[in-house]
């Protein structure tokens, strides 16, 4: 019987009894056994469904689970439509745009701490999305098209485009972000990337761009040298090879902000990109589109050290346009703005080629170039300069005021080189009238070749005629 009873004991377990352990055992070994902690989920272990899914709020969602959300949220910024058709898909287009929107305010408002996965998952979305082929430019191949006169290009998908910069933008400025953890992300190849999309079409990505890469470039100290070589890679294909490129403005705007903060004394590097680069990007003939900020960075390599200003003005020389007025104009614009900084040790080893090119200048036919050149004589800084070494400016650019006062077409023209003549006149009278000598003694010199030349002709035609037997 005894027998019987522990067989009945021993009896196997049913399978609903066997899915449920004793919760005594259990709470026993709790102690003692230490359960594996289970990998974070993310955007490679993710589970994909295939569709773009509605998630809940993450404020909405308990703390524990918001990671899971989170990755998912990102897996839906994933999804990728045409945006050439406005009604394919709009549904899942708007899903996508609002929770992008989301991932936006939980960057910049900080109320969700993220942790490692979290951030590389979020730039490896944002990598997809911003990382593409740029379509070819409408004006590939054209010579000298002007991008004011072009319509203007407007990616399709910029409400998703525009919301992604956003996002890396707000990442990138927000205090929580530790640029030690966040360069891991943001690594060199990926603002070798960043860099390239400046040649897109649409201005608005440009512009984001631009904010986003100097932003990387105050806060990411170890991508400064990466930023600065490819930025001069950029511009060396740009003015030796292809001579277009759509963002040259805001790259240069970058370098603008870059060389403000050189500290002195100037390193050697600094210098010959100011050499190989910035002046030969007066080359290219679609120079008027850029000018502007060209000049900026150019002034501020001369605001630090006053002693490039004779490497400048004898770089800008060297490019100046023979056939191109409006390119003419900015560059009397440009070098009037380099001598306002300019001393007069370095005036003084450059006034020769310096006022040898005004002289032609102030001869143009065109009647801007030669007044923008007279305009030098309202600037005090120049006067002053040109005040301390007449006696090499007056004998150069004397002949080409005379020429103006007795001949340039335009009465304006005329006025001017009258009123510059008389500052000569009262700045060094002595040294006016000998100049005024000697111009005498040249235009009497080149009277005398004239007759030379003309009675030369004469007997040559005499000879001729009685050779032909016409006399």
């Amino acid at each position: 019987m005894f027998n019987k009873i522990m067989k009945r004991g021993q009896k196997k377990p049913s399978k609903s009894e066997a899915a449920e352990p004793p919760p005594v055992a259990a709470a026993a070994a709790a102690p003692n056994v230490s359960a594996a902690p289970q990998p974070l989920l993310s955007l490679a272990t993710i589970q994909n469904p295939g569709v773009v899914e509605v998630l809940p709020m993450l404020r909405d969602v308990a703390v524990p689970d918001r990671h899971v959300v989170f990755i998912r949220k990102v897996l839906v910024c994933c999804f990728f439509f045409d945006f050439s058709d406005t009604m394919k898909s709009a549904r899942e287009k708007e899903i996508k745009r609002q929770t992008l929107a989301e991932l936006v305010d939980i960057v910049q408002s900080g109320s969700c701490k993220l942790n490692e996965i979290m951030q590389e998952d979020m730039i490896k979305m944002i990598s997809m999305n911003v990382f593409r082929c740029l379509p070819p430019a409408p004006h590939d191949g054209a010579e000298g098209g002007d991008p004011e006169e072009d319509d203007m290009f407007m990616d399709p998908a910029w409400p998703h485009l525009q919301l992604v910069y956003e996002l890396l933008l707000r990442y990138v400025v927000s205090p929580d972000t530790d640029t030690k953890l966040a360069k891991r992300f943001i690594d060199h190849l990926f603002v070798t990337k960043l860099l390239e999309l400046f040649d897109s079409e649409d201005m608005r990505e440009r512009e984001y761009l631009k904010t986003i890469v100097h932003r990387i470039y105050g806060r990411f100290m170890v991508h400064r040298p990466l930023i600065r070589n490819e930025i001069n890679n950029i511009l060396y294909r740009f003015i030796f090879e292809t001579e277009r490129y759509n963002g040259i403005c805001e790259l240069l705007e970058i370098l603008g902000s870059i060389i403000n903060g050189f500290a002195l004394p100037m390193k050697e590097e600094h210098k010959l990109f100011l050499v190989r680069v910035l002046i030969p990007m007066h080359k290219p003939k679609s120079i008027t589109t850029y000018h502007q900020q060209l000049s900026y960075c150019i002034t501020q390599f001369v605001d630090k050290d006053y002693r490039l200003s004779d490497t400048v003005i004898r770089g800008v020389l060297k490019y100046w346009p023979l056939t191109n007025c409006g390119k003419e104009v900015l560059f009397l614009g440009e070098l009037e703005e380099i001598l306002e900084i300019t001393q007069s040790a370095e005036f003084q080893r450059c006034m020769v080629p310096l006022f040898r090119q005004i002289g032609r200048s102030l001869n143009s036919p065109h009647f801007q170039v030669a007044e923008r050149a007279l305009f030098w004589w309202n600037n005090e800084h120049i006067v002053a300069l040109i005040a301390e070494h007449r006696h090499v400016v007056l004998p150069i650019i004397f002949d080409a005021l005379e020429k103006n006062i007795r001949s340039h077409w335009n009465q304006a023209i005329n006025g001017l080189s009258a009123n510059v003549r008389r500052m000569f006149q009262e700045m060094d009278a002595e040294l006016f009238d000998e100049c005024q000598r000697q111009h005498a003694a040249k235009e009497a010199m080149a009277g005398k070749l004239e007759e030379q030349r003309l009675s030369t002709w004469k007997r040559l035609e005499e000879v001729a005629a009685r050779t032909m037997g016409l006399v």
